[in-house]
């Protein structure tokens, strides 16, 4: 959904205001050959599909920092953070307290 959501952006008449053709055009073709690995990859392993996103994420990011930046930030829910539900989760991950109760 990453990159879906990125060739989305693309086509954002915003984006190709405030971002160069050279630029679109390189982040175009990586989304386009991460599109075709996710086509011919139906059974990867969970590394592949790591390893091609962090690959898409760092042409991605660079391009949409400037984008956004000139935009004034990132709207919630755009490219640029990674995937959605990465990362930790707040409150150290302890989980609740659970008591017995008779």
């Amino acid at each position: 959904s990453y990159t879906y959501s990125l060739k989305n952006t693309l086509s954002e008449e915003k984006f190709k205001e405030k971002v160069d053709e050279a630029e679109r055009e390189k982040l175009k073709k990586a989304i386009d050959e991460t599109i075709e690995f996710l086509d011919a990859t139906q059974s990867g392993t969970t590394e592949e599909y790591s390893d091609k996103q962090k690959e898409l994420e760092g042409i991605a990011n660079p391009i949409l920092m400037k984008f956004y930046g000139a935009e004034g930030g990132a709207p919630g829910g755009m490219p640029g953070g990674g995937m959605p539900g990465s990362g930790a989760a707040p409150g150290g991950g302890e989980g609740p307290t659970v008591e017995e109760v008779d």
